[in-house]
């Protein structure tokens, strides 16, 4: 932390700008020593915040290495609430590179990855789910995504957090003082108040976990697998979705013999497509592989679509598809309406009740629409909306929830059983501190290395 360190901060490539980040207490001393304002006899001179044009000069030589634009911004209002100056430089990697090489001569070490958010952190600027949400900004593909992690990184998140942990140490206290001055009238009525304060804590933290399956969605990505015996139209499907014509598609089965993947952006949701080959019974190699692939495909999806052809009865390898879904959360799609129909839906029905299904004609294109709807419905619930604050989308934060939720629940059955206070005390510190590892406030330091590992450098 007393180390100034710099990087580049913008990615390698041909651009019209490249930005050198430099933070620490010698930012101010390194800039005036390698850039040299056109107004100004030295960069000292320059006020806070100003942007100002000049030179990066090379001081051994005297050589002007890039004409760049360059601010200095005085701590704490920075990102890093340290002493920070950037320097605007032409967007090529040889400007880039000998900018960072006077930086580096000057004073300043290589930053890390993440290390400069993660002195914001350690500074006390930002907590680290507000931390971890920076590269979920710069990771997004979609504007569902990126409003997400906006609002956990503006702390809506933290600011829950943090209310249900006062709440906790609420409790705390009053365990606390109840175990130094035992009662057994008071213990009871304790016990009975710790019960009720318990389930109104749990019930917050249920709530924020609902949402943990569209967040996690709009952060990785939804995975969708297309299935279905071949020739159901599943490459029709592909190119439907995804506006064009990505899959081959021909009259011929087996057509598509390996998994076609495709991302693409769904009203907001980063969604992972797959085009699987059609699953079927095959002695071709190569077809065989495909297969193989598609059962893949199907089990790590998260959504399955199952084609099927209504101008054809349901036979034996829609059978076989049928008995591999298991859990999976499946939408049926009933293809080809426009041709007479010969399929009957009640042989679904009666092994699945209550299966949900759309119909749909890729030929003459329609139902696209209602697939369409009935996918975001069953990510949302109709429900998410950007203001809609808290959303828990990161992993991490989940599992640190679900522990907090087990401790909670441990402590209420401790409760309910009249266990002595010591016994409910610790349950309920193991919430708090659960909860705390979300923001940072008690999680360890290999925690941290780990999170801020995962950042590009310079950011």
């Amino acid at each position: 932390m007393e180390d100034t360190i710099a990087a580049v901060a913008t990615p390698y490539g041909e651009g019209g700008i490249g930005i050198i980040r430099v933070s620490g207490n010698k930012a101010g001393s390194i800039l005036n020593m390698i850039f040299r304002p056109l107004k100004y006899q030295n960069a000292t001179q320059i006020e806070n915040r100003r942007l100002v044009y000049g030179h990066i000069v090379d001081s051994k030589t005297d050589i002007v290495v890039d004409e760049v634009l360059a601010v200095f911004m005085k701590a704490p209002h920075t990102y890093t609430a340290e002493d920070v100056a950037e320097i605007h430089c032409h967007g090529g990697s040889v400007p880039l590179r000998r900018t960072l090489d006077l930086c580096l001569s000057a004073g300043a070490r290589l930053a890390e990855k993440g290390e400069f958010t993660k002195r914001a952190f350690l500074n006390g600027r930002i907590d680290l789910s507000q931390a971890e949400a920076v590269i979920d900004l710069i990771r997004a593909k979609t504007d569902l995504s990126f409003d997400a992690a906006m609002s956990q990184a503006e702390g809506y998140l933290s600011q829950k957090i943090r209310k249900i942990r006062e709440n906790l140490m609420d409790l705390l206290v009053q365990l606390a003082v109840n175990i130094d001055y035992p009662d057994e009238d008071i213990e009871v009525l304790t016990l009975q108040e710790t019960e009720k304060s318990i389930l109104q804590i749990y019930d917050k933290l249920e709530k924020l976990r609902s949402t943990a399956d569209a967040g996690r969605i709009l952060r990785e990505g939804l995975r969708i697998a297309i299935v279905g015996k071949p020739n159901v139209g599943k490459s029709s499907l592909m190119n439907a979705l995804l506006r064009e014509s990505r899959a081959i598609v021909t009259e011929i089965p087996g057509t598509t013999r390996d998994t076609i993947e495709e991302g693409f952006d769904l009203r907001g949701i980063p969604v992972q497509l797959t085009d699987t080959a059609g699953i079927r019974e095959t002695e071709d190699p190569v077809e065989k592989i495909g297969v193989e692939r598609s059962k893949d495909a199907f089990n790590q999806a998260d959504l399955v679509l199952f084609m099927l052809d209504t101008s054809r009865t349901f036979d034996r390898e829609d059978n076989d598809i049928l008995e591999q879904i298991g859990n999976k959360k499946v939408l049926f799609l009933l293809n080809k309406t426009d041709l007479p129909r010969k399929f009957d839906w009640v042989e679904i029905e009666k092994r699945l009740p209550g299966a949900e299904k759309t119909e749909l004609s890729l030929k003459e294109e329609t139902g696209i629409s209602l697939l369409e709807d009935k996918i975001t419905e069953w990510i949302f619930g109709g429900r998410v909306k950007r203001e809609e604050s808290g959303m828990v989308t990161n992993l991490r934060h989940i599992k640190l929830l679900e522990q907090a939720m087990d401790a909670l629940s441990d402590a209420k059955t401790a409760a309910e059983q009249r266990e002595a206070l010591d016994l409910v005390e610790i349950d309920v510190r193991r919430a708090w501190e659960f909860l705390g590892e979300i923001i940072g406030e008690t999680a360890a330091d290999d925690v941290i290395d780990k999170v801020f590992e995962r950042f590009c450098l310079g950011k």
